[in-house]
């Protein structure tokens, strides 16, 4: 009987396995829930008058809901800086995930399916650019538009342009290029991921009931990459909306500032309340993708287990 129970493992304690979870736990408490309640506490604070720093209020009983109120009322005020700022991200933020995806799904499809031997060269040539900084990819963007940069002259070669752009004096085409070109590759790798555990011997049942290479990928291969799109959109759309650095260093106007850099000159202004509260509301707006994502992916697992 014991030797029965040590080969079934039920020797081991009930705690052992749990016990597992504990560092990622005690992680996820000291540097995401402590960090959290402590943003709470500088929201619902308030600012010391005389060297102008956040005075955080750590006890509920003593939270002040006013500048959060004020922050949520300038956010849906008609024509305020702060309602035409989110609604420039909303629109920066869709259409560069939206590129993002034009361009990643080709490669992640070409990567998956018509690459055998060089599959692992191209996985890494589009991990590399994380090895440099993104500060520095970003200078070089700031060169190649530049008046003379190659921008220009391989655009006025091809006889697209007539006369060197000015890309870099507050053009929102500009903001959106920096940003797919800084998160395709978060595009490109879940959409590798999905595209490649599709079975070939599904795609070739397809073709064999007469469907070709067209009706095939409508009909099978985009349909099964679902989650691989959803998860890309997630990935690469929740970073841009806190983004700032990339409009910071591409345009640097207020015509083309987006909610990262609201919080960031919230914070810089001395307006510290107002800048954690910005972050809490830009918690909230994105929660719902996430929990959408979620729910779409239990589901989708749990149709494949049946």
């Amino acid at each position: 009987m014991r030797d029965s129970r040590a080969a079934r493992g039920g020797w081991l304690p009930r705690w052992l396995w749990p016990a597992f979870a504990a560092p990622a736990t005690a992680w996820l408490l000291a540097m995401f829930v402590l960090p959290f309640y402590v943003l709470l506490a500088v929201a619902f604070g308030s600012i010391d008058r005389i060297f102008l720093t956040a005075k955080p209020a750590y006890s509920p009983a003593d939270w002040n809901f006013g500048p959060f109120r004020t922050t949520i009322q300038a956010l849906f005020t008609s024509g305020s800086i702060a309602q035409q700022t989110m609604l420039r991200t909303l629109v920066y933020v869709g259409l560069a995930a939206l590129l993002c995806l034009l361009i990643g799904y080709p490669v992640a499809y070409f990567i998956a399916r018509h690459t055998r031997r060089t599959k692992g060269f191209f996985l890494v040539a589009f991990i590399a650019p994380f090895w440099i900084s993104y500060m520095m990819r970003m200078f070089a963007w700031v060169n190649l538009l530049q008046e003379n940069g190659y921008i220009n002259r391989i655009l006025i070669s091809l006889g697209i342009l007539h006369e060197p752009r000015l890309w870099l004096t507050g053009k929102p085409s500009t903001v959106i290029i920096g940003l797919v070109y800084g998160y395709v590759p978060f595009m490109i790798l879940p959409l590798y991921g999905t595209l490649d555990r599709i079975e070939r011997s599904t795609i070739e049942a397809s073709r064999d009931l007469g469907a070709g290479q067209i009706r095939s990928f409508l009909r099978v291969t985009l349909p099964l990459s679902k989650q691989g799109i959803l998860a890309g959109m997630i990935i690469v759309a929740l970073p841009m909306f806190g983004d700032y650095f990339t409009q910071t260093l591409l345009s640097s106007t207020r015509q083309t500032a987006m909610y990262g850099n609201l919080i960031v000159g919230s914070i810089e202004s001395s307006l510290v309340n107002a800048g954690a509260s910005l972050v809490i509301v830009m918690l909230i707006l994105l929660i719902f993708p996430m929990l959408y994502y979620l729910r779409s992916t239990n589901t989708a697992r749990e149709l494949a287990g049946r």
